[in-house]
């Protein structure tokens, strides 16, 4: 193959075959490694370089295909394991590689955890230039089958024909590769997974455009309709929600998780609580019973709807649900700000400087900051630290095994 037309043939050739020890993973579960090549500055002298490569892992020594340089690294394509790393293991999945849903599959789950917490650290250590203990990862109780949601795709059918129902190859942005089974969602998806593809196949002619299919697994069945209310159970709460609304997927980790975040806002006599993105109201109500009174605030008056009706269902007395607007999260919290915490939960784009502003202008006493994207939470516990915040503890959890994904608390008090 010739190479692309921008491919720079510096330190190596195109398709030029390496062989490299993997010292380490990035935060996306690519193999680094380093390698000696000519200084630009003094041929004479070698300098470090570094060579990412897929599905390598530290310890694997392996033949890397070159396919790009850029400006300080290179990037290689995985072609030969030549000594494999002692904690490589047989992926369980035999698409492992192809589908782009899993990263770790290939890596015992002790070592998973091990890279998952030293990631957290060194994200917090370069993006954040905090250096604190981050506590190990704390493991799902279910490595495998353990997903409560699944969205398969496929694209605009052909000639009436679909081809290919799963999840985007690794690496590509528009390819689908055809998935039958997958052995991180939960065994009721699993089971209902043929029935669902077979119907989507018979109807092919009917789908005008590619199509995002869910399957949520509730209460012993898997619902399909994304307006359906589907129902989930943390400890003795249940909550409902529509079966296509955000809702935590990992649910047999959740008992644990809630628990956590309830011990470490309500300490030092923390009485009140702010759920700031309350969603449906897992925190706000599996944290009720710490606190004298709870408020979840939500830019949805539909999620905050749901809310409240949880918290009826739960004969939940001393939780209110606030549907605020962006601009105004804090503005009907009457709570002394000295004695509340806040629990703050964003999307993985984490938090805007807006809502920022208005926490620190509230000021509470304790915010426990729990993120699915450890990258955008590094970068605003700068901005705590900046506004007298002290970070107490970094705390993992492993809701994705088999992945590079993980969700992350950190919790954080007010400074004299």
């Amino acid at each position: 193959m010739r190479p692309h037309k921008k491919f720079v043939p510096f330190p190596f050739e195109y398709h030029q075959e390496i062989d490299v020890t993997i010292e380490s993973l990035s935060n996306l579960g690519v193999g680094i490694a380093k390698v000696d090549i000519p200084s630009s500055e003094t041929p004479a002298e070698t300098t470090k370089w570094v060579v990412f490569v897929p599905f390598a892992l530290p310890g694997d020594t392996v033949r890397a295909r070159i396919f790009r340089n850029d400006n300080n690294c290179s990037q290689g394509d995985l072609i030969e394991i030549l000594t494999p790393s002692p904690h490589r293991i047989d992926p369980k999945c035999p698409l492992f590689g192809e589908c782009g849903g899993c990263q770790y599959q290939h890596v015992d789950y002790p070592t998973q955890l091990e890279w998952k917490t030293r990631q957290v650290a060194e994200l917090l250590k370069h993006m954040a230039n905090i250096d604190h203990e981050v506590k190990p990862a704390i493991p799902s109780p279910r490595q495998w089958n353990y997903r409560s949601k699944l969205t398969p795709h496929f694209n605009k059918p052909k000639n009436g024909k679909i081809e290919a129902i799963g999840f985007l190859r690794n690496g590509r942005r528009n390819s689908i590769l055809d998935v039958p089974q997958c052995p991180i969602a939960m065994e009721e998806i699993n089971d209902a997974l043929p029935q669902l593809r077979k119907e989507a196949q018979q109807n092919a002619k009917q789908y005008k455009k590619g199509v995002t299919m869910l399957m949520r697994a509730t209460e012993g069945r898997v619902e399909t309709n994304n307006r359906a209310i589907a129902t989930e159970h943390v400890g003795d709460l249940s909550f409902n929600f529509l079966a296509g609304d955000f809702f935590q997927n990992n649910p047999f980790i959740l008992p644990a998780f809630t628990e956590y975040v309830a011990k470490h806002a309500s300490m030092h006599g923390a009485n009140f609580l702010v759920d700031a993105y309350c969603g449906s109201g897992l925190f706000a109500l599996t944290l009720a019973s710490s606190f004298q009174q709870v408020a979840g605030v939500e830019v949805s008056e539909t999620a905050a709807d749901w809310a409240r009706a949880n918290a009826r269902q739960n004969n939940i007395e001393n939780a209110t649900f606030l549907a605020s607007s962006a601009e105004a999260i804090f503005a009907d919290i009457d709570f002394p700000a000295d004695q509340t915490a806040v629990v703050i939960d964003p999307p993985r784009k984490g938090c805007n400087e807006e809502f920022l502003n208005q926490l620190f202008a509230f000021g509470p006493s304790r915010c426990v900051y729990v993120s699915c994207n450890p990258s955008t939470q590094m970068r605003d516990l700068q901005h705590f630290i900046q506004a007298g915040y002290i970070l107490e503890e970094v705390q993992p959890f492993d809701l994705f095994p088999q992945t590079r994904h993980l969700e992350c608390v950190a919790v954080l008090r007010k400074g004299e």
